[in-house]
């Protein structure tokens, strides 16, 4: 049987040694010194560190009362045989705080990054940044202070920077690139469909460059940006990034890094999932020439012509969920084929598109009426100077509210009505990494100038981001919650008559959660 227990001995020099010793059977097997105290402070402290280091689960020697109760150097047995002269040299006694550090949150960065296999790069400097980037995105010049903030190993700033630079020689991000779809394929994740989805990174600078341009914004900045695309797995695992010019269209975006994303990992048969505004005949017909079957939105206009035989015998009824499905030819001359077109209607959507229906009629009536200036709005018809609703427009928009389409190669044998659908609604997957990857990660605005470093900056992103998702999935905690919550359990280490210790936290209930997550990988 093994039993571990604490033990006080004392010492030729008159201190008193805590020590935790463990026993199989009437053997010692191991004794380990916590400390020595000369004082009696230093010795109830050092009980409370040994008390900490005994696991639970075994025969252990019950501290509560030693630590609780007055604890006296006076107590302890002297077996040394020798007496400490009284005119001796003095004791140095007493405790000190040498420094506080947040190891917990440290470890469990540090450990994602393995996790996911990014230790291939050799790059601690490289790691510093993006495990920096998730607690605090900074520039690369603050990121010294968030690692000294958090007690981790902090690199110095030329040394980050010629990490930036070996990020591009020799190519990080195709290893990031690499890992994570290895990941997602262990997961689970990457299978049969994959989402993309382009965002842009604007720049605070007036003047245009090779690759930072002025082009469409869904924010409708003027700035200079780039354009970003990006490809994640079903659960928003990021599985590709890539750089475009700021006034590059969204549609010319998807077939490179679908082709990258092919070539890297020798892969057939996917289907790629996006919104519609990748929609276009000759875009459509160019992802499938790749070898990808593709799932993407379709603009409702065309639905009273596709689904003129519903209307024309039940009106406007549907039933929640129901799906209907048409064929239609896209494109002209030699890019026309046919596609596949998967409508759905759905009670909620249908809610939400009359009220918006009816907000945007509202709005319409008020430029009617002279209580609002003229204004471009949906519902409202000009002719020479007179001013009325849009009837024809409102009927034709009320025929429609709660229909969703969807545009595929896919035949239906291979993917039924309802699963083109769902694959679809997974596209938010996308939107959500985005968002992290402007808001928590602040990847914008980018204060980088040349491209190779507008690139490493985005790698650095990359990682992090997946980091993030992955965190994220095992914890079901959000990145931002994760952090502060880890980030405030601090270690401290102290020094008691030379010698250092490291005290580990009193961890929270919510710490605790989810460092249980991350042991259990639910």
């Amino acid at each position: 049987m093994v039993s571990r227990f604490v033990r006080r001995v004392r010492t030729a020099s008159g201190a008193v040694a805590v020590q935790v010793v463990t026993k199989q059977g009437r053997q010692v097997v191991d004794v380990e010194h916590v400390g020595s105290a000369h004082t009696d402070t230093d010795l109830a402290l050092l009980l409370g560190v040994a008390q900490d280091r005994l696991r639970p689960g075994q025969d252990v020697l019950d501290l509560g009362d030693l630590v609780q109760a007055p604890v006296r150097l006076s107590d302890v047995a002297d077996f040394t045989g020798r007496s400490v002269r009284a005119g001796g040299a003095p004791v140095q006694a007493g405790a000190r705080v040498v420094c506080t550090a947040s190891l917990v949150l440290w470890r469990v960065l540090v450990e994602a990054y393995s996790t996911l296999g990014f230790d291939v790069l050799g790059d601690k400097a490289f790691r510093a940044m993006v495990l920096a980037r998730i607690v605090e995105p900074v520039s690369k010049a603050d990121t010294v202070r968030v690692l000294s903030g958090l007690g981790a190993p902090c690199p110095g700033l030329r040394t980050l920077f010629r990490s930036l630079k070996r990020c591009q020689e020799r190519d990080y991000r195709s290893k990031i690139a690499t890992a994570c779809t290895a990941f997602s394929s262990r997961a689970g994740g990457v299978g049969t469909l994959v989402m993309y989805d382009v965002t842009t990174l604007h720049f605070e600078i007036d003047d245009e460059d090779d690759v930072r341009k002025v082009g469409m914004s869904k924010e409708h900045r003027v700035d200079p940006q780039v354009q970003v695309g990006l490809l994640v797995d079903p659960t928003g695992m990021p599985l590709e990034i890539h750089l475009f010019e700021g006034n590059k269209a969204e549609t010319r975006t998807i077939v490179p890094v679908l082709r990258a994303f092919q070539e890297r990992h020798s892969v057939t048969g996917l289907v790629v999932v996006a919104d519609a505004g990748m929609l276009s005949a000759g875009n459509l017909n160019a992802i499938e020439d790749a070898g990808f079957s593709f799932i993407v939105g379709s603009r409702i206009t065309k639905a009273p012509y596709d689904m003129a035989e519903h209307f024309e015998r039940h009106g406007t009824y549907f039933t929640d969920g129901q799906i209907l499905e048409s064929t239609r030819v896209m494109g002209t001359g030699k890019a026309a084929r046919q596609r596949r077109v998967v409508y759905q209607w759905s009670f909620a959507r249908n809610k939400h598109d009359d009220k918006a229906i009816n907000a945007l009629i509202v709005r319409a009536e008020k430029i009617t009426t002279g209580k609002t200036p003229l204004s471009r709005a949906r519902f409202l018809k000009v002719t020479d100077a007179t001013k009325e609703l849009d009837q024809a427009t409102i009927d034709r928009a009320r025929q429609l509210a709660g229909l969703k389409g969807y545009a595929t190669n896919l035949s239906v044998e291979h993917m039924g009505g309802h699963a083109v659908t769902s694959a679809y609604h997974d596209l938010w997957q996308v939107e959500k990494s985005f968002r992290m990857t402007k808001s928590d990660l602040r990847a914008r605005p980018v204060f980088h100038h040349q491209r190779d470093a507008i690139e490493a900056h985005l790698t650095v992103v990359f990682a992090a981001l997946a980091i993030a998702r992955h965190l994220q999935q095992r914890t079901g905690v959000s990145i931002r919650r994760l952090v502060t919550t880890l980030r405030d359990a601090r270690s401290a280490t102290i020094e008691i008559n030379g010698q250092r210790l490291t005290l580990d936290p009193d961890l929270t209930p919510t710490a605790h959660d989810i460092l249980h997550a991350l042991e259990s990988g639910h």
